[in-house]
């Protein structure tokens, strides 16, 4: 008997030996894909809260992409590709997720989190943003808009938590696993068979069609929180520090929030009901627009991103126009205008009253006359400023 416990003791070992053998080669190997996707370049910067990693893609007017549980800024990769010509896309990393830093005793509450979003824009030297939240993400960019408005240039919110449903029911079991001591097991047995990722019992009620998710990109979401037992712990930390108390604490800051608000609701969300979406586009006067997406689920930015995709760009077009619009009718802009208009058609009269002889002389045959560079210059000063 004793033999044969000896023995069942050793296979297991060996075991477990294999299987983090296993695990620890595929994220390797992901790492090295990864770094190899050279549209997609990771950056980092330095805060109060930690190392913050991020990907950026893009010019203009910033947006910001927050990502909720499990996942990192890989989830918004589609908008980033997308949406690149009309806004500089930056997707951060959470607080104990992705490739973001953090000290052991650092705090990852979502309150934390939405604060750690400030400290990166500060960083970056980023005065505002169009905020843009998905699941546990969406409620960290609530109070994100609610403590810093100021921040706030637009704010898009997807299927997240809200109010008092945080964390929702269907997602306790996972909860109750983690703080039982099974988060270890079930994030590598996630990476080792990703069907067990895509089950009903794990990730596939978030997604319309799990078995359409790639391998790639469950161990771009995973891989991260297996690379050391730190990381690891720390991610428990953030599921340990669920509660809605965040949420409550700033419904009074949210009725009064007026930056311009898009709010996107998928209709078959098993964690989070419509009545949330239609809760929020009631609660925020700011809301210009409220849109369901039929059998949508929560991570309908990832499957269904050209749809998504077509909302925020009209959201953001008119929050461009509305911005053009007051600019141009600001008094001390027009008046600046005019003036600068009065000088160049000035210019243009001096030009058109020079004498042709001197005035007409050409260095070469391809460079223009002295009068000629004088009407061109006076005219771009004009037109480009003609706002009329």
């Amino acid at each position: 008997m004793i033999r044969e416990c000896q023995r069942v003791a050793r296979d297991c070992a060996l075991g477990i030996v294999v299987v983090a053998t296993m695990i620890l080669g595929i994220c390797r190997v992901f790492e090295r894909t990864a770094q190899a996707e050279t549209w997609m370049v990771r950056h980092s910067v330095d805060t109060l809260s930690g190392r913050i990693s991020y990907l950026e893609q893009g010019k203009g007017p910033v947006a910001l992409f927050v990502h909720g549980v499990l996942l990192n800024g890989y989830l918004w990769r589609h908008q980033l590709a997308d949406l690149s010509d009309v806004r500089r896309c930056i997707a951060v990393d959470l607080l104990a997720h992705g490739d973001t830093e953090i000290a052991p005793n650092q705090d990852v509450s979502v309150t934390i989190n939405a604060k750690m979003l400030k400290e990166f824009l500060d960083a970056l030297k980023i005065d505002q943003v169009d905020l843009v939240g998905n699941d546990s993400g969406g409620g960290i960019a609530q109070i994100f808009a609610a403590l810093y408005p100021e921040r706030v240039r637009s704010l898009t919110l997807t299927d997240g938590d809200t109010h008092d449903n945080w964390p929702p029911e269907a997602f306790k079991p996972f909860l109750a696993m983690a703080a039982a001591g099974g988060l270890p097991g079930t994030l590598k047995a996630m990476i080792a068979d990703k069907n067990v990722y895509r089950s009903p019992q794990a990730l596939g009620p978030a997604y319309e069609h799990p078995e359409l998710v790639s391998d790639d990109t469950i161990e771009h979401y995973l891989c991260p929180l297996v690379r050391n037992e730190q990381r690891t712990h720390d991610f428990q930390r953030f599921l340990a520090a669920f509660d809605n108390n965040h949420t409550l604490a700033i419904e009074d800051r949210l009725k009064t929030l007026k930056a311009s608000t898009l709010i996107v609701w998928g209709t078959d969300d098993v964690y989070f009901d419509v009545k949330w979406g239609r809760w929020l586009s009631e609660i925020i006067p700011g809301t210009r627009k409220y849109v369901e997406l039929k059998g949508a689920r929560i991570f309908f930015p990832e499957e269904r991103w050209q749809e998504f995709d077509k909302e925020l760009r009209q959201f953001w077009e008119s929050i461009d126009e509305a911005a053009n619009a007051k600019l141009t009718t600001v008094p001390e802009f027009a008046a600046v205008v005019g003036q600068w208009n009065e000088i160049g058609r000035k210019l243009i009269a001096i030009a058109e009253d020079l004498p042709e002889k001197k005035s007409e002389y050409k260095p070469n045959a391809r460079s223009r006359s002295f009068i000629q560079q004088v009407v061109h210059a006076a005219g771009s000063m004009y037109y480009f400023t003609d706002v009329a």
